[in-house]
Formats: C-alpha cells, sequence, structure tokens
C-alpha cells in the first residue's frame, strides 16, 4: 500500500559497447528510461518490426476471439510470418463470406412472399419477362388493368404482384417502383446459402487448427515489440566524442543491482533522489490480493509520485457501497453464482485473477449486507437464525439516511487524513486536518451538541483560511485561503451525494418487493395457472432488477471514489512507470534473439 521511492540513475559508457548494454538493461527489465534528445525522423518511421508487430497483433486478436481453441504445441516449429499470413488470409475470406451470407438471406427473405418460384429461359416466355412489386394494399386497386399481372401472396399491408413485360414498365405505369429481387430463383440462393455455410464451417475448422500456434505469435509479437522498444531506447541517448549517456527512474531497492550491472559492463554510474522540481513516474506497490483495487485506481488515474496510493483504500470502500446499493442477500448470491462460472476463465489472465479476487470481495460484502438487511430476492429471511441477523430497517429513512451521511463523512474525512499524511510535517498539513475538525463539528451540532460543535466548526475554518497557503506571500496566501475556504459549499454537497447509497438501495428492494408482491396477486387471481403465469413475471422482474443493481452498484460506487474522494485526498496526477524491459519469454534464447534482416525482409510489404 504505498508508491515505491524512485532514483534517478545516469550511466555513461563507450558508444561502440551501446546496443549490448541496452540489451543488458533489456534483461534487467528495472528502468523507465528518459530520453535525453529528441528522436530523429528516421526512428519515428515505421520500420519492418513495427509493421510485423501490427500484423502479428491482428492475427493474435483473431485467434484469441475464436470460441474454441486448440491445445497449443510444445514444440512449435512452423514460421510465424506464415501463420500469421494464413490466419488474416481466413479472417478477411471469413469476413467476405459473412457479408455475402447476409446479403443472401436478406434476399431470400425479400422473395418469401412469392413463393418457390423458377425463372425461366426468354426464349420459354417469347422475350417476355417477369417483375415484382410490393403494393401496399391501399394502392392495390390502382394496378393496371391492361397489363399481365398477378398477386400471389397478401399479407395485412402489402400485395406482393408479379407483371408479365417484355421491357420494364415505366415508374408512372405502376402505383411503386419494382422490388429488385435478382436474377436468382430462391432455390438457387438457398443453394448459394448452403455453399456460403459450409465453406464458412471449413473456415472456421482451420482457424480453431490455427489457435494451436497462439504461443508462436505471442512470442513472436513480443520479439518484435523488444526490437522496437531497443530503437527508440537507442534513439533517445546523448551521444558525443565515443561516448553514450543514457537516464531513467528506477526503484531505489534495486539501485545495487544497477550498480552491480555498472561495474560488469564498465558504465560510469550516477544516481540521485528526485528533485523538488522534477516529476517522476508512479509505480505502486501492493500485496496481491489488494491488487483489485490497484486495477480499480489505475483504471481512473495515476496517483502523483508524491501523493499516496489509495488501492486497497478503494478496495474496501468499492465493496461497501457496492453492498448498500445491491441491498439484498439473493443478489449476492446470484452473482457469486455467476463468478464461480467465470472464475476459472478470469484467472487466466493476471489482470483477471485481480478482478476476480475483487469480485470475491464484492460477492461477500453484499451477501453480509442484505443478511443485516433481511433482503432475499426481496423476500424475508427464510430462516429464523437470518432474522435474528437483521439489525438494519431499509424502509426507516431516517435512521438509513443518517448513517449515509455518516458513512460520507467518514470517507471524506479519511480523504482528508490522507492528505495531511502527504504533507505530513508541514503548515500546510494543518488545512485538511482543519476540514476534518469543521466535519466533526457538524456531527456533534447534528447530536444536539452546538456549543462544542460551533466551537469546532470555527476553528476547522480558521485552520483552512491560514494554511491552505501555507508557504506562500501573505497577501497571496490569504487569498487562497478565502478560495479554500469557499470550497465548504463542496463539502456540504460532497458529504450529502453519499445519500446515492441509501436512494438506490431502497429502489433495489422496493423494485425486488413490488415483482414479488405482482407475481403474489397473480397466483390468488388465479389459483389454477397462476403459478406459471407468476413464474415468467419473477424471472423478468429480477432479472431486471439484477442488471439495474449491478450497474448501479459499479458506477455510482466507483464515482464516490473517483469523484468525491479522490478529489479530497489526492492533490496531484501522476503517470505510469514503464519499466524498460523484455517481453520475450527467456526460456526459449532461440526465439528471444533479436531480428535479422531476412526475417525483416520477409515481412516488409
Amino acid at each position: 500500500m504505498s508508491i515505491l521511492p524512485l532514483v534517478r540513475v545516469t550511466l555513461f559508457g563507450s558508444a561502440a559497447a551501446k546496443d549490448a548494454t541496452l540489451r543488458g538493461l533489456q534483461r534487467l527489465g528495472c528502468l523507465h528510461l528518459v530520453p535525453l534528445r529528441e528522436p530523429e525522423a528516421d526512428a519515428l518511421e515505421s520500420p519492418p518490426d513495427d509493421v510485423m508487430a501490427r500484423t502479428l497483433g491482428e492475427a493474435i486478436r483473431d485467434l484469441a476471439d475464436c470460441p474454441r481453441k486448440r491445445k497449443s504445441l510444445s514444440d512449435d516449429g512452423a514460421g510465424p510470418q506464415a501463420v500469421a499470413r494464413r490466419v488474416l488470409e481466413v479472417r478477411d475470406r471469413r469476413r467476405q463470406l459473412e457479408d455475402r451470407r447476409d446479403f443472401v438471406r436478406r434476399r431470400l427473405g425479400a422473395l418469401e412472399p412469392w413463393g418457390a418460384f423458377e425463372f425461366p429461359a426468354l426464349e420459354e416466355l417469347g422475350g417476355w419477362r417477369l417483375w415484382f412489386y410490393t403494393v401496399p394494399l391501399y394502392l392495390a386497386k390502382r394496378l393496371p388493368d391492361e397489363r399481365p399481372w398477378r398477386i400471389t401472396h397478401r399479407d395485412n399491408r402489402h400485395a406482393y404482384v408479379i407483371l408479365l413485360a417484355r421491357e420494364e414498365p415505366p415508374a408512372e405505369a405502376m402505383p411503386v417502383p419494382r422490388t429488385h429481387t435478382g436474377a436468382l430463383a430462391p432455390a438457387q440462393l438457398r443453394h448459394q446459402l448452403d455453399r456460403i455455410e459450409s465453406e464458412l464451417d471449413e473456415l472456421q475448422a482451420e482457424r480453431e487448427s490455427l489457435t494451436r500456434h497462439l504461443p508462436l505469435l505471442l512470442d513472436s509479437q513480443a520479439r518484435f515489440e523488444d526490437a522496437a522498444d531497443l530503437r527508440l531506447a537507442a534513439a533517445g541517448t546523448l551521444d558525443a566524442q565515443g561516448v553514450y549517456a543514457l537516464t531513467g527512474w528506477a526503484p531505489q531497492a534495486r539501485l545495487n543491482e544497477i550498480a552491480a550491472f555498472a561495474q560488469a559492463h564498465t558504465l560510469a554510474l550516477r544516481s540521485a533522489p528526485p528533485a523538488p522540481g522534477e516529476a517522476p513516474p508512479t509505480l505502486l506497490d501492493n500485496a496481491e490480493e489488494w491488487r483489485g483495487g490497484e486495477e480499480l485506481v489505475r483504471f481512473y488515474m495515476t496517483p502523483g509520485y508524491r501523493t499516496w496510493d489509495p488501492s486497497r483504500a478503494v478496495f474496501f470502500s468499492f465493496a461497501v457501497f457496492f453492498a448498500m446499493i445491491v441491498s439484498d442477500a439473493g443478489y449476492a448470491l446470484l452473482l457469486g453464482a455467476i463468478l464461480a462460472l467465470a472464475w476459472r476463465r478470469l484467472g487466466r489472465s493476471p489482470t483477471g485473477a485481480r478482478l476476480r479476487r475483487l469480485g470475491l470481495a464484492l460477492v461477500a460484502t453484499a451477501a453480509a449486507y442484505g443478511v443485516l438487511a433481511g433482503s432475499y430476492f426481496g423476500a424475508p429471511a427464510p430462516h429464523p437464525l437470518l432474522t435474528r441477523a437483521e439489525l438494519l430497517d431499509l424502509q426507516d429513512f431516517e435512521a438509513m439516511m443518517a448513517l449515509s451521511i455518516a458513512i460520507g463523512g467518514l470517507h471524506v474525512a479519511f480523504a482528508n487524513l490522507a492528505l495531511a499524511w502527504v504533507q505530513r510535517w508541514r503548515w500546510a498539513m494543518l488545512a485538511p486536518l482543519g476540514w476534518i475538525a469543521a466535519l466533526l463539528g457538524g456531527v456533534l451540532v447534528y447530536l444536539g451538541r452546538p456549543e462544542a460543535g460551533f466551537a469546532l466548526v470555527g476553528a476547522g475554518l480558521l485552520s483552512v483560511v491560514a494554511f491552505t497557503g501555507a508557504g506562500r506571500p501573505p497577501l497571496r496566501r490569504l487569498l487562497s485561503g478565502l478560495l479554500g475556504l469557499a470550497q465548504i459549499t463542496k463539502l456540504f454537497g460532497d458529504v450529502l451525494s453519499y445519500l446515492r447509497l441509501f436512494a438506490l438501495g431502497l429502489a433495489s428492494a422496493s423494485l425486488a418487493l413490488t415483482f414479488n408482491e405482482l407475481a403474489g396477486q397473480v397466483i390468488a387471481a388465479y389459483p389454477q395457472t397462476g403459478l406459471l403465469m407468476a413464474i415468467p413475471i419473477l424471472l423478468f422482474g429480477h432479472g431486471l432488477n439484477f442488471v439495474l443493481a449491478m450497474m448501479s452498484g459499479v458506477v455510482h460506487g466507483l464515482r464516490l471514489n473517483f469523484i468525491e474522494f479522490f478529489n479530497w485526498s489526492l492533490s496531484e496526477e501522476g503517470y505510469p512507470f514503464r519499466p524498460f524491459a523484455k517481453r520475450a519469454a527467456e526460456a526459449r534464447p532461440d526465439t528471444a534473439q533479436p531480428l535479422n534482416e531476412r526475417e525483416m525482409s520477409q515481412w516488409t510489404p
């Protein structure tokens, strides 16, 4: 639950050994490089390895989206270039056939009202042709009597007319323009559709077979990306008189490794902590069980290097807010069942594994809160033991509103406490502490202690005015303090915004109860068939309410963290630490070698 301290590292070495040094640094994988000069124009051009990486990326995405995958080959001797090209050929052909299939299906649907027919040869009709018209019923009386036509089908809106003529009749001869049916009869279109679907099946089978090569393509893509990273790193060094210099940020804990690397490669090393005006990247460090909160934080923003890591706070608060919005143990168990079905699939990637831990926390918290609220798909507790655990009454508006406001006040107070910790041992820390005092004073006033409450509010606001602009000249400090004091309306509004926890939870519980009552009324009104009629009502009603509860829990649970909480606790936004590291697997050195000119030429358009 911290932001790792970084140091600026600068390395100096012989230009003749630069490539070898950069490859070693890439294997070391702990340096966030900062370019010392703007790359030249030719370095920004798209080289063959970038073209290869994009081609491989498209092929990998197509195979990854394949619903069924074959077991990968342990010793894949295929060429990644040929495999990737074949994957894209299959993809493009599949898309063409899918478009053609959709067109044929639409054409068959358009011809269906005219029934099964065949187009006779022109010689058989003496040069006469068939012309098709879809005529609205209210215009059917305007069909010309002097021309041979016949209505082959009629529905509640249209009459489907076939007219016989050597040439297409003029537009004014018929009440509507003709319907374009094409030159193929329905039987021919069905035969064409069968052939298209047969070829699509074959292509899908080949696509599934190509998924065996997915690890090979992933490894090859990593090699190309490594080559691109090396090229950009080399373009960002400062070269002069046979010597080069590169700089970047590294975790302080790995400085000894970098020093050993510099000694082994005959490099000069200089390291220094961040200067006051520098903005290092942010490297978050969390235990694996809390990385789900880190994923949520990074989804919205990256905290500044000199702020704090809110990952664990967001993990817990999001789980609590989600539970209060869902407010039903039955819905929590249903979410748990869905999570169980997706458990193994989520575990295939590190991000998915982190999110499933977060999902498990959401299920557990929502189930516990639902038991406290005594709601099970909108019904009361099914067992007396569960009834004893009911401590909350969602219909007690005053108590639930007070609970929501209290949680909001604690959340905002914790945000200010975190900001005060970041600014610790500086006068500026007294400003967020002043907001905490104002919040506590407001609570005392609400509890009937107006004297102590107003005194605490006054002291807190005075601290805000005095220390918001700490360190600035007197006039600017006063103006900053007055502007900071204007946030009192924001503080009031932010705390009240937590009432959405009560409102959305009440709405979810009320909808569940309403659908249960509707089903009960149907059963009471129709004793014989009422149960069969009530089941669709319950399935639709609770299905809809479940989806709304999940969406509300995620959207508003995150909003209270990202907007209200972050606005009070994070003073600046940063950028993520991106290590200069290898992506290709070191376990296969034959595939992890740099690209040679022959390989690049095979991919060059």
